[in-house]
């Protein structure tokens, strides 16, 4: 006994304790921490005080974004196996710091919209913020992960809330529809993609992303149909939230029958969840089906960006929600854009990603300031019709340049260099690639789009149609949506001005040399 005691120290053992490191996972557990708190204070703040949790939320949104910066050296894992040091269920990365930094951003831009939009439209703030804060919570958890089984919950985290956001506006049949029409279609994707997961699983018996790629390269033959179903399936549910072709149809009216905070939500943040978790699916766990992959984005880029920019271009400037409508549609074209140099990254080096991740960068803050301004000329004109953009010069100036500037951004045109810069690259990493008749197809379609933005932008300069009347002076802007509008426009000035380092620091962020 007394030899067995003194034996026994010397044996080596396992701990099977995991730490957790509180730093690496501090802004989303601050994030989710403060949409708990929101839902309880709902239950005993005074109606007329409701307004509070907003300014709650985005002090929340404010603190999880500052507390990016103690990670910035991007070298913190956590929830890590203990036989596996390096198959982590959690990773601060420059990746994962840089889309969460997108994320956390545009859901602080998208609650300061949201300060006055809640009040004037009587929606329930507590429900309302709750969701907005558990939403972004997942949607930052999701670029961070690194097993499937984290992946998919991040992904419907970010998803459920998103759906009542939609349906928020109570008794408004397009706000319903819209919500059903959302909610269904992003169910099957799921499932579907749960199938993938599970096929995945069963063929390499590991949801770590690293460890699933290590196994692909060797999968017995009896089980390669099965993996190769697993991937392909496994994609779905990110091109669905991408809205990649054929899974963009719940996209316009989704857009139209939201809160106009929320679509502009959707239209960034929904899609920065989609396009993260295709980059680390694709990318991390399936490099040895890149043949699969490959091909299969890369036609799925140029329907995409083709239907976008065509329905673009079918919006009738006096038909209501056509405002809204066109910028779903150009959402649409957007993502084709942006899913070129993940497929790229089949055929050529992994860093095309960067080109990615700098495109949805530049995407979020303009697509972002157009919303912003749309939600402040809806507060007079509420049809949300581009024919009302029309003399927004002469009756707000600032606000028209914003506009202005964030749709020649959309272009690609001086003087909004980060747009500029931005497609450049991304057509570099097709021409890299030998994807040839892809870049083809996007310097057509950049082409196509110019008509619609130049459209819209010239109408914003052109003399009123109640030039005639007498003048009136606009009504004073909320200062949350003139706050919104002016983050977002600095932001698009600072990357405009300093395009080459914004795109060098993105192309080393998931493989920093």
């Amino acid at each position: 006994m007394t030899a067995l005691s003194a034996a026994a120290p010397t044996e080596p053992t396992a701990s099977l304790v995991q730490s957790v490191d509180w730093l690496a996972i501090a802004p989303v557990a601050l994030t989710a921490a403060v949409a708990l708190a929101v839902l309880v204070a709902d239950l005993f703040v005074p109606e007329r005080r409701k307004p509070l949790l907003g300014w709650i939320s985005v002090a929340g949104l404010a603190a999880a974004t500052a507390l990016l910066l103690p990670l910035r050296a991007g070298d913190r894992s956590t929830f890590c196996l203990t036989g596996d040091p390096a198959a982590c269920s959690y990773t601060a990365d420059h990746f994962a710091l840089v889309v969460q930094f997108l994320v956390l951003g545009g859901a602080l831009v998208t609650a300061l919209l949201s300060v006055n939009a809640v009040r004037d439209t009587r929606m329930p703030a507590g429900e309302y913020w709750f969701l907005l804060l558990s939403s972004a919570a997942g949607a930052a958890l999701l670029p961070a992960s690194r097993d499937l089984a984290t992946l998919i919950v991040a992904l419907e985290v970010a998803s459920l809330p998103a759906f009542a956001l939609v349906g928020m506006r109570r008794g408004d049949r397009l706000s319903s529809e819209a919500a059903l029409k959302f909610f269904l279609s992003s169910v099957t994707a799921t499932a579907v993609s749960l199938m993938g997961v599970s096929f995945v699983y069963a063929a390499t018996g590991s949801l770590h992303l690293t460890q699933v790629a290590d196994r692909l390269e060797d999968v017995p033959g009896q089980l390669d149909t099965l993996a190769m179903a697993g991937v392909a399936l496994t994609l779905v549910g990110f091109a669905f939230k991408t809205a990649a072709v054929p899974f963009h149809f719940w996209v316009p009216d989704t857009y139209v029958g939201a809160p106009l905070p929320v679509a502009g939500y959707l239209s960034v943040i929904g899609k920065a969840v989609g396009f993260t978790g295709l980059i680390l699916v694709t990318v991390i766990a399936f490099p040895a089906y890149s043949d699969i992959w490959g091909p299969a984005l890369a036609v799925l880029a140029a329907l995409t960006m083709t239907l976008g920019n065509a329905a673009a271009l079918r919006q009738s400037a006096d038909r209501p929600n056509s405002a809204v409508r066109l910028l779903a549609w150009s959402s649409v074209g957007q993502a084709g854009y942006l899913l070129v140099p993940i497929a790229a990254a089949a055929y050529s080096e992994r860093d095309q990603i960067g080109s990615t991740v700098a495109y949805a960068l530049m995407y979020a803050a303009v697509n972002l300031g157009a919303f912003a301004v749309a939600a402040l000329v809806a507060r007079t004109k509420p049809l949300h019709r581009i024919s009302d953009y029309r003399g927004l010069y002469a009756e707000r100036p600032l606000a028209a340049l914003s506009l202005a500037f964030f749709l020649l951004c959309l272009a690609g045109l001086p003087p909004g260099l980060i747009g500029l810069f931005a497609k450049v690259t991304v057509f570099r990493s097709a021409v890299d690639a030998g994807l040839g008749w892809l870049a083809v197809v996007m310097a057509v379609n950049v082409v196509i789009a110019l008509y619609y933005y130049l459209r819209w932008t010239a109408l914003l300069f052109r003399t009123p149609e109640t030039a005639g009347a007498p003048a009136t002076a606009p009504a004073k802007a909320p200062w949350p949506v003139t706050a919104a509008i002016a983050v977002t426009a600095t932001a698009a000035l600072v990357l405009s001005g300093a395009p080459q380092l914004v795109l060098r620091f993105a192309a080393g962020s998931l493989f920093p040399q």
